[in-house]
């Protein structure tokens, strides 16, 4: 079966960092595009960052460029997310998605782990 486990997420104080671990399997995962995205209380899911099976990676949005970093193991079927200088406003459950774009589609989805950025 296919699973996405989404570690490393807690309570962090502003300026502080974590890294933000997804182990995947029940799929080839070196063949699919990963992503990170969030969510916070009462507002829609955007996304944070994503890597091709390349290991070129999208561009984040302007207030996470220069601190979140994107990055995967292939070998080890593990996607991380170092978010360094974290600032209150990124407080939300963070999701890793994976996603196969060809004549078959399909998009698996994590069930998050929750980054708490409070003094």
């Amino acid at each position: 079966q296919v699973q996405l486990v989404e570690s490393g997420g807690g309570l962090v104080q502003p300026g502080g960092s974590l890294r933000l671990s997804c182990a995947a399997s029940g799929f080839t995962f070196s063949t699919y595009r990963m992503s990170w995205y969030r969510q916070a209380p009462g507002k829609e899911r955007e996304l944070v960052a994503g890597i091709y099976s390349s290991g070129s990676s999208t561009s984040p949005t302007d207030s996470m460029k220069g601190r979140f970093t994107i990055s995967r193991d292939n070998a080890k079927n593990t996607v991380y997310l170092q978010m360094n200088n974290l600032k209150p406003e990124d407080t939300a459950v963070y999701y890793c998605n994976a996603a196969l774009r060809g004549s078959i589609v399909l998009d698996y989805w994590g069930k998050g782990t929750l980054v708490t950025v409070s003094s």
